[in-house]
This record gives structure tokens, C-alpha cells and sequence, in this order.
């Protein structure tokens, strides 16, 4: 029998703590789709405050800052991973298909945000621009978050459900994937973000080559013009250079401190030169930034252009064109710069930026289109199989954060052998005894 004193229920409009969590609910998925469409920086308060019909001072009842909501939206989408991993781990028992549901669900995650059945989520762009505990907090539920999943990895490899894989690099290739949806899913119909979802997945699961056996790269044909002789008066050439020394610092600096957090004068200080003579170079952070897109596009061309001239079969193609660039990241040539800044410029520029990534994006397309035809490659969607490659490449930066580097050609094998040869056990690797490989 109930009584007053049970106060009102979960349900009631009389509930303050849960109309209270309601709301702050909204305002999270509200600030997240902003801060993803938009980006924090051209986000206010007050456009936040505006777009849910609530006053600036309003808004400051659940949040004082920016930089507090930028946490608090990160916070709440790392937990609905934990969280739905835990429900995931409730539910399933097969590792492989636990790795399965996780991955279908960031699709329908986005897909329910943008049909109203459910929140908004913020893209994880911009951790390195938090400070202090903020960003310690946030990075732990992503460490929490990246072990669930590399845990799947290994029990699936124990249990015979996943071929043996360098489970630290395919991890980190399935999270890059999963991050880059935010760029490009929104151009598909959305009636078909559930067969795209399941057809990225079948990519994973079964990799790019059309064999039977198990895909063994050739030797990397690494193709790198050596610098060019300067004299001591050809000021246009030594320009030039030192412009290049400041756009490879300054990619270092956006892609661990994010665009907030990095100083011009930090860069100034690391090479070792005035402010007046940086300044004399580059006129303001944003333009250094966009720089930082230009220098690392025209890297990643060059390796393109390369490879259209390449013999050899399109799925030969894809794999000398993504180590390359995984070289170029993790080499004196780079590092290239990650997206994660993407959403500090300006919308022109950005569309600018974005036009070329998607021209780079569909040469990864047109080689799969080769293989297909050549027959290195089975019947996929190019489309998706180039989004899913790009993203992986995008997080393919500080390699020697998260793995030993003795040989960066074979960690940059290990990094993309999951799109090669997928998850599944293929026919000529061994399996444990009494076990079969799933099709």
C-alpha cells in the first residue's frame, strides 16, 4: 500500500528530480547536435539557450560554461557506450557477436537522433582541448570503452570466432570506422542506414580479398622525393620550407591539444623562432590550421597519383595506398592532421577541406571498383568500404602510444589487415580444436 511519503513517481509531473534530468537531458542532445553540425567554436550558449526556447540565465542553471557543456556532452556519450556494452554483455555470449551488436548500434544510435526516436550523441572530437581532470575523466570512459571492445577481440580469437588479429590495431581501425559516420552517413537516404549498417559490418567481418586464403601484402613500395638542394639565397625555397616546418608543428599541436587548446605562440617557442618572424608567416590560428588540411591533403594525393601509375591489382593498390599514408603519419613526414578539428573552420573553408578529403576518399572507390573487376576484391559496396578505410586511417596517428614499434611497415600491416582479411576465420588458418569458422 502506498503512501504520501512516497512522493510523487517516476513518471509524475510533479517529479522534480526527474523533470530536472529531462531537461538536461535535452540540452546535452541539443548542444550535441549543434557542436556537431556547426562546431564548438561557432556554438554559443546563447545558440543552444535560443534553439531549445530557453533564456541564456536559464541555461546557466545546468551549466555555467561552454567548455563545461563540451564536457558534460562527451561524458554522456561515453556512458551510453558503457552502458550499452553492458546490456550487450547481458544479452550476448558470443564474442563476435557481441562486437556485431556494438558496431550496428552507432548506426542505429544516428539514425535515432536524426528521426527523433532518440538523443543526440556528440562526436568525440575535440578530448585534447580539455583540461585537467575533465579531460582525464573523459579519456579513462574511453580507455573503459576501447577494452570492452579489444576484450571481444581476444575472447573471440580464444574462443575461434575471430581470426588472430594484433587486437590493439583492429580496435583502434573498428573505433576510427565508427568515428568517421559522423562525416558521411548523413548523405544517404536514411531508409537505407540499416543495409549500409549491415554491409559495413560484412566488410569487417570478412575483409576486402576475394580468396579463400588469407591476403599477405607485398613489399611496401614507399616512393619519397628526397628535399631538394637549397642555396643559401634562394629565399623563395627556404620559405617555403619553413612554412612546411610550421604547418608539421602546428598539425603536432591541433592533434594533441585540439584547436582550443593550442598557442601560437606554444609553436613559435617549439621551433625556435620569434613571434614576429611566425607571425611574419602565419597571419592567425585558423589560417594555420587550414594550412595544416592543404599540407596533409597534398601528401595524401601525391601517395594517390602514385598509385594510379602502380601495376598490379586493385586490392594491391588499397594496400600500398593506406601503409603509405600510415607511414606518412607516423614518419618525419607528418604527421597529417586528424578531423577531429574539422568543425574550427569556418564553414567555407571547411567545405573546401571536406571537397577534397571526399575526391582523396573516392580514389580509395575507384581502385576497389578495380578490384572488383580484376577480381582481387569481392562484390562490396566501394562507397562504404572507402568511408569505413578513411576513418581508420584518420586514427592512425601516435602509433607508439598504444604498441610497441620495432618495424612501422608491420605495425601498419597489422593496423589494416582487418579490412583485408575481415574478423571471421578464413579457411587456411588454424582454429582451435572442435571449432568452425562462421560464414
Amino acid at each position: 500500500m502506498s503512501t504520501l511519503s512516497d512522493g510523487p513517481r517516476q513518471g509524475s509531473p510533479f517529479n522534480r528530480t526527474a523533470q530536472h534530468d529531462a531537461k538536461r537531458a535535452a540540452i546535452l542532445s541539443q548542444a550535441a547536435q549543434l557542436f556537431n553540425s556547426k562546431g564548438s567554436r561557432a556554438t554559443t550558449l546563447r545558440d543552444i539557450a535560443e534553439s531549445l526556447g530557453l533564456t541564456k540565465t536559464s541555461l546557466y542553471y545546468y551549466v555555467k560554461t561552454k567548455e563545461e557543456l563540451i564536457f558534460q556532452c562527451y561524458l554522456a556519450t561515453l556512458d551510453h557506450h558503457l552502458h550499452s556494452m553492458a546490456d550487450i554483455e547481458r544479452r550476448f555470449d558470443s564474442p563476435l557477436e557481441r562486437a556485431r551488436q556494438f558496431f550496428l548500434l552507432q548506426f542505429e544510435n544516428w539514425l535515432a537522433a536524426q528521426e527523433n526516436r532518440g538523443p543526440h550523441y556528440a562526436a568525440l572530437l575535440e578530448i585534447a582541448s580539455l583540461q585537467g581532470t575533465q579531460r582525464e575523466e573523459v579519456e579513462a570512459r574511453y580507455i573503459s570503452m576501447f577494452k570492452h571492445l579489444r576484450g571481444y577481440l581476444s575472447d573471440g580469437i580464444t574462443a575461434g570466432e575471430i581470426r588472430p588479429c594484433e587486437t590493439i590495431a583492429a580496435t583502434r581501425s573498428i573505433l576510427g570506422s565508427l568515428d568517421w559516420i559522423f562525416f558521411w552517413l548523413h548523405s544517404l537516404p536514411r531508409d537505407t542506414v540499416d543495409h549500409v549498417a549491415l554491409a559495413a559490418w560484412d566488410l569487417l567481418a570478412h575483409g576486402l580479398h576475394s580468396g579463400d586464403d588469407t591476403y599477405r601484402p607485398a613489399s611496401l613500395a614507399v616512393s619519397v622525393t628526397p628535399e631538394p638542394y637549397t642555396q643559401g639565397f634562394d629565399r623563395e625555397e627556404q620559405n617555403r620550407l619553413k612554412q612546411q616546418a610550421f604547418y608539421k608543428t602546428g598539425t603536432w599541436f591541433f592533434n594533441k591539444k585540439g584547436f582550443n587548446g593550442t598557442s601560437l605562440d606554444e609553436i613559435a617557442e617549439q621551433l625556435s623562432v620569434s613571434k614576429g618572424a611566425f607571425y611574419y608567416h602565419i597571419r592567425n590560428k585558423e589560417d594555420l590550421l587550414f594550412n595544416c588540411y592543404t599540407y596533409s591533403l597534398d601528401i595524401t594525393e601525391d601517395i594517390h597519383d602514385q598509385a594510379v601509375q602502380m601495376q598490379g591489382s586493385g586490392l594491391h593498390k588499397i594496400d600500398q595506398v593506406c601503409r603509405q599514408i600510415f607511414h606518412a603519419q607516423n614518419s618525419e613526414r607528418g604527421p597529417l592532421i586528424r578531423y577531429s578539428t574539422i568543425t574550427a573552420l569556418p564553414m567555407v573553408r571547411r567545405k573546401q577541406v571536406l571537397a577534397r578529403t571526399e575526391a582523396a576518399n573516392q580514389r580509395f572507390g575507384d581502385f576497389i571498383r578495380e578490384g572488383i573487376e580484376d577480381g582481387s576484391i569481392r562484390t562490396i559496396k566501394p562507397f562504404i568500404a572507402q568511408q569505413l578505410i578513411a576513418g581508420a586511417i584518420n586514427a592512425s596517428m601516435d602509433i607508439k602510444l598504444w604498441r610497441r614499434v620495432d618495424d612501422l611497415d608491420t605495425v601498419a600491416k597489422d593496423y589494416f589487415d582487418l579490412f583485408f582479411n575481415g574478423l571471421i576465420p578464413r579457411p587456411d588458418e588454424a582454429l582451435p580444436s572442435g571449432k568452425k569458422a562462421e560464414t
